[in-house]
């Protein structure tokens, strides 16, 4: 039996193709049972007091690459016992077998370990997401998911120089370098794309708005819907929907009207110069009892300037924030009051023309 044992066949024992191929087959068959056990193991060294989240959902996240991981590892490490075969050691294009089966494993390492790295970026997301959403700031849920997917980019940009350095043996300084003089080059030709990603990052840290507040920028009043990493949506009062990238969102006047603390109404009223000075105290006295609304907190009304043409009174008032609705009622209501209260004092608005006409009538 022990001569069996130590027959050779392609350069290596039998011996130790049963330890190989069997150590590989017993981690095939105990893949799931390894992967729960190593993900609960390294979730127990890992977790704070203060997660909220519980050991089967990280173990749910990491158990699929956490099983190829561990059967790529073993077999790399159980094959690299064994001796490779003279009788398969050909060149195909002036290069071993060896060395492509080599460049292949160190490439399938390096694949799933970064898949394994990408699935715990999404647990600490999963995390950051947790304590985000105890805030009511939604620009911190945004947050988040822009630092995920920019993390898992640079994991895939790892891990491409990382294949062509083990796999290929190439010398990945060169591409850095080469690397760094390309997104040069793209910089400057997406130079107004780098400078909305930038002014994203300002309106993430600084929060001048929030999705849901109702915002005035250039000519253009909306609603926030989204904001991404190069434009944010707004949605109209005419129910279009208006992207605008974020460096007019920095760099422009913006005008959030949610932050407002009041909201404020104002009327104009041009009077007939034929209006006597009692009348005109009349009429700004009967505005200012007009005005003793209970939803009006505070108000002015005078006699702001006289002109070649007319008497101008200026009337201002304020409200609390109350629904847009309920304002223009309310604006709706005190107008109308006003207008009758000019027609029982007998107040004519300037510009009103009356005109006799006096038609010859021949026989």
């Amino acid at each position: 039996m022990n001569g069996i044992l130590q027959y050779e066949f392609f350069d290596n024992t039998i011996q130790a193709y049963i330890i190989c191929f069997g150590t590989i087959l017993l981690v095939i068959l105990l893949k799931r049972i390894l992967s729960r056990f190593i993900s609960r193991v390294l979730f127990k060294l890992i977790k704070h007091s203060s997660w909220k989240i519980d050991q089967k959902s990280f173990v749910e996240l990491v158990f699929q690459p956490m099983q190829v991981f561990l059967i790529v590892t073993i077999t790399m490490i159980a094959l690299d016992k064994l001796k490779f075969p003279h009788q398969i050691d050909f060149e195909i294009y002036h290069i071993s077998f060896r060395r492509i089966v080599d460049s292949v494993a160190k490439g399938l390492f390096v694949i799933t370990f970064i898949w394994l790295l990408r699935r715990i970026i999404d647990f600490i997301a999963m995390l950051m997401e947790q304590k985000a959403n105890l805030t009511a700031d939604q620009a911190d849920n945004q947050m988040v998911v822009f630092f995920k997917d920019f993390f898992k980019a640079l994991l895939i940009i790892l891990g491409i120089l990382l294949v062509i350095r083990f796999s290929f043996n190439k010398d990945i300084t060169t591409y850095l370098a080469g690397l760094s003089i390309v997104a040069g080059a793209l910089a400057l030709a997406a130079r107004e794309s780098l400078e909305n990603l930038i002014a994203s990052f300002i309106i993430f840290f600084d929060k001048p708005f929030h999705v849901g507040d109702l915002v005035k920028v250039q000519s253009i009043t909306g609603t926030i819907e989204k904001i991404g990493l190069r434009s944010t949506r707004l949605r109209t009062d005419q129910k279009t929907f208006v992207t605008v990238p974020n460096k007019q969102m920095v760099d422009s006047i913006m005008d959030n009207l949610t932050l407002r603390t009041q909201r404020r109404g104002d009327l104009k009223l041009e009077l007939s110069l034929q209006t006597s000075p009692v009348k005109l105290d009349h009429t700004i006295a009967g505005i200012k009892n007009i005005l003793s609304h209970p939803a009006i907190e505070s108000y002015v009304a005078f006699l702001s300037d006289i002109t070649a043409n007319a008497f101008i009174i200026h009337v201002e008032y304020y409200t609390a924030m109350i629904p847009i609705s309920e304002f223009n009622q309310l604006k709706q209501t005190i107008n109308l009051e006003v207008l009758r209260l000019l027609e029982s004092l007998q107040v004519e608005l300037a510009g009103e023309v009356k005109e006799v006409v006096v038609k010859e009538v021949r026989g």
